[in-house]
């Protein structure tokens, strides 16, 4: 007989949709706590921008996995995995039950069913890279990525000088690109019982629900969030510091852009950011489909799963 998998229930979708709220309320219900599997949330000192947790939500309920990298530290999907696994087991071990929540897709796949780790390549290579990026900047870097790893240039923004390289540094290494060694990967074991419940609304009505939401980062004081990062001698340059919120307010701080262009362009590419994240989680068949209110249903769905 197949040795039974550690169970866990999944809360993904998109940003601004209330992944949060349901969780806490699942976790309450089922003797659960979360564990975060957000790429901004594990950052320290980033707490607007990221809509993190707030003291009195990780008061209700333990959160793991958040607020707990420096913004300078590199860190990726491998790392998460690692980390994510051991602290649900720990969970398990201990009765709880993982909730893990949160909108990066890659990391819930990484929990789940790992991923391709690639060799350690050649270090002068990384150099010679990470100088040109200093050079030239990541968009160049990015144009050449698209040329030689065409599946990998469209997955990796071009403000990704992290993954960028690590793209192009496996490719000058090895002959082979990352892509290819992903898709022969092909996350093909997984590690736990997932019950995944995916959270979704039209799509217009959550675009609504986000430009509010960057309204209300901007009156908590987003812009005072990202000034003191600055002053604490974060690069504008760092991944961290490249993500949502964060380089619009920094590139307004450098003006570079005047305070309308700012959250204009922070809106947009909020929303822009949301339709990736629902194309993603729309692709993965096993997702149970639910509004974010529907919080019977997927305790109903917890429940069917805790007695198989």
């Amino acid at each position: 007989m197949a040795q039974e998998k550690p169970k866990i229930i999944v809360i993904c979708g998109p940003t601004g949709i209330g992944k949060t709220a349901m969780s806490i309320e699942l976790a309450q219900r089922f003797n659960g706590e979360i564990v975060g599997a957000d790429s901004m949330q594990i950052y320290k000192y980033m707490d607007i921008g990221t809509a993190k947790p707030t003291a009195q939500e990780r008061a209700q309920v333990p959160h793991h996995l958040v607020d707990f990298v420096d913004p300078a530290e590199p860190f990726d999907a491998v790392r998460y995995a690692e980390i994510a696994e051991k602290t649900a087991m720990s969970l398990i071990d201990r009765g709880k039950l993982p909730i893990v929540t949160g909108g990066t897709g890659l990391y819930i796949k990484s929990l789940i069913y790992g991923i391709f780790e690639a060799e350690p390549v050649d270090r002068a290579i990384r150099r010679e890279l990470r100088k040109e990026a200093e050079e030239v900047g990541s968009h160049a870097l990015h144009e050449r990525l698209k040329s030689c790893d065409p599946e990998a240039g469209a997955r990796i923004h071009p403000n990704d000088a992290y993954r960028i390289i690590r793209a192009l540094e496996t490719f000058a290494a090895t002959g082979k690109t990352l892509s290819e060694f992903q898709n022969q990967h092909r996350f093909a074991q997984a590690r736990f019982d997932a019950l995944k419940i995916g959270l979704f609304m039209e799509r217009e009505r959550l675009y609504e629900r986000i430009d509010r939401r960057v309204d209300l980062m901007i009156q908590e004081g987003l812009l005072d969030e990202v000034k003191g990062l600055l002053e604490r001698c974060y690069s504008p340059e760092l991944k961290a510091m490249q993500s949502l919120g964060y380089r619009h307010m920094a590139d307004y701080l450098q003006g570079a852009i005047d305070w309308e262009e700012a959250l204009r362009t922070l809106k947009r590419d909020t929303r822009r950011y949301a339709k990736r994240q629902l194309t993603w989680f729309r692709a993965d068949p096993e997702i149970c489909r639910m509004g974010p209110d529907a919080v019977e249903e997927a305790s109903g769905l917890i429940s069917k799963m805790m007695m198989r």
